[in-house]
């Protein structure tokens, strides 16, 4: 079961907040909540307080919260409120204060592995694998008495 949180109007821009939220999507909370944690950008709190706002979601469920891993996480825009700077010689800019919506999802369970994910994970597997045979095989060769060489007759010697 998905729990969901949503921080509506946030004022934040999307393009801001959702390079946040792409960066948390399909981890582990933990890992999660460190990483945004440790981010400097400015939209970090914002997503971070909504990812707790889930995990609390999830907590009064009865839920084991160390088990959770974010499943969405999306921003979408919201209303832009528009302003007018007034210039010199009887000139105006516009000024675009933009809001955003910033939802968390958090689910239950092992985040699906993408397909560079699970390639990644495959080579890794087979160069483990290769290196174990090649293991293998020195120490059946060390295992195996050496034969000694011959000891060299005097004529050869010199």
């Amino acid at each position: 079961m998905a729990f969901v949180s949503k921080w509506r109007f946030a004022k934040i821009t999307a393009r801001k907040a959702r390079l946040l939220t792409d960066l948390i999507r399909n981890k582990p909370v933990g890992e999660a909540l460190d990483a945004l944690k440790f981010n400097k950008k400015r939209g970090a709190v914002m997503v971070a307080k909504v990812l707790k706002s889930a995990i609390a979601n999830a907590d009064v469920q009865e839920v084991d919260t160390e088990n959770l891993y974010v499943s969405k996480s999306f921003c979408d825009d919201g209303p832009i409120m528009k302003r007018f700077m007034p210039k010199d010689r009887g000139k105006s800019f516009s000024i675009f204060k933009r809001m955003c919506h910033i939802t968390g999802e958090v689910d239950e369970g092992q985040p699906p592995m993408t397909k560079a994910k699970r390639k990644q994970l495959e080579t890794r597997r087979a160069r483990l694998a290769k290196k174990k045979g090649k293991s293998e095989t020195k120490s059946e060769t060390e295992t195996k008495p050496e034969s000694k060489p011959e000891a060299k007759s005097e004529t050869e010697k010199k």
